[in-house]
């Protein structure tokens, strides 16, 4: 079967351009090996943080600031639920040098960048934040900036409408389907699966964690995987301090290493839903087909004693449920969109390092016009296989 493009998995990146070309009219194949949405990859868990100002640089705000746009479109068709707006709070030693996602002045250069696009903040003393929200027992050397439309997109809710908005348009969806080998030859590419065999003029590579399965070397070498855990903590009988509308998107640094910082979510799902918080680890990487779905006691242990039990007040240690997710990390944390170099036919969209579900929708539209335009309105030169 021939098709214009075929696109390789359909997590964040991929139902998104999926969705973009198939509503420009492009003739679009796109292939999972699972069943989006699913929880076996990088696109699920519930929550996805959304900011406009990006501590990790000025060159993601425009994606940023686009997807804010586009999932209200979706929202809009589809009448559904994808983003919601909490106001957000990102605290740090007034000192600053706190290291994420590969910038050590995380919330300088988030003040400095909201400051060039005109994003609404305010900054807070550790005394205003207590005041405004108790639930945080901060030292006096912290400081935060207040974000109004910070929030979080629903990952589950967001792929499983761009996928369906795709076959709406007219793509074709194929589930539960595995990429076996991508032959390219002069004038068309050929995509194997355990299925079919289908050529396009181009394809799109958006596998996340699986991204070594369709480059080489020395290319593979950028990518490696990591494991990262979700956990919901009881706040049933502090529900009000908790809830939606009385508690914020938070990103909190106390440290100068990768993994000394929390990030955490209202409780969405009502009194017995579960606070959620997470933070990042990068000791050990993890083969996707292989990667440890089960979480210790230890693990859970471990993050209330370092994260929550001194510093967010009336949470127990009561662990209603967990999540494992993969981040597929670049050795500067940034993410690649682009094509292979010693092959224009096939673009490779990300990995996004763990920090890329906020700027998916606009990356679909990006992915979507270099397949048929060969560039993008959006400046991408930051993330070209170049700059490694």
């Amino acid at each position: 079967m021939n098709f214009d493009i075929i696109i390789i998995g359909l997590g964040a990146m991929g139902s998104a351009a999926t969705y973009q070309l198939a509503k420009t009219g492009v003739e679009v194949l796109g292939i999972d090996q699972f069943s989006p949405p699913h929880n076996l990859g990088s696109t699920h868990g519930e929550t996805r943080v959304t900011r406009k100002a990006i501590g990790e640089g000025a060159e993601y705000v425009p994606l940023t600031l686009r997807s804010y746009e586009i999932f209200r479109e979706i929202e809009a068709e589809m009448d559904t639920d994808l983003l919601t707006i909490t106001g957000g709070l990102i605290m740090s030693k007034s000192s600053g040098n706190a290291n994420l996602h590969g910038n050590n002045g995380f919330i300088e250069t988030t003040v400095s960048t909201a400051k060039k696009f005109g994003i609404k903040h305010q900054f807070l003393s550790s005394d205003e934040i207590a005041k405004q929200f108790p639930q945080f027992n901060l030292d006096g050397d912290e400081i935060g900036y207040f974000e109004d439309k910070m929030g979080f997109l629903r990952p589950e809710n967001c792929v499983a409408a761009q996928l369906e908005l795709a076959e709406k348009y007219g793509a074709a969806i194929k589930r539960n389907e595995k990429v076996l080998e991508i032959k390219s030859e002069s004038d068309f590419v050929e995509v194997k699966t355990n299925q079919g065999t289908y050529k396009a003029e181009k394809i799109i590579v958006s596998a996340g964690a699986w991204i070594k399965d369709f480059i080489n070397e020395p290319l593979q070498n950028l990518f490696k995987v990591y494991r990262q855990v979700f956990y919901w903590f009881d706040v049933a009988d502090n529900f009000e301090n908790f809830k939606l509308g009385n508690f914020p998107i938070f990103i909190w640094e106390f440290g100068r290493w990768e993994n000394d910082f929390v990030y955490g979510f209202p409780a969405i799902d009502g009194q017995f839903g579960g606070f959620k918080v997470a933070t990042e680890t990068y000791l050990e990487t993890t083969d996707p087909d292989k990667v440890n779905r089960q979480i210790s006691q230890k693990e859970i242990d471990e993050i209330y004693g370092k994260y929550i039990e001194n510093r967010i007040n009336n949470v127990p240690n009561k662990c209603l449920k967990t999540a494992t997710c993969l981040y597929t990390v670049t050795p500067n944390a940034r993410f690649v969109i682009d094509k292979l170099p010693e092959n224009e036919r096939i673009i490779v969209a990300s990995p996004c390092s763990g920090h890329g579900f906020k700027h998916s929708a606009a990356i679909g539209e990006v992915l979507a016009e270099l397949a048929t335009e060969g560039k993008s309105r959006i400046d991408i030169s930051a993330f070209s296989f170049a700059k490694f």
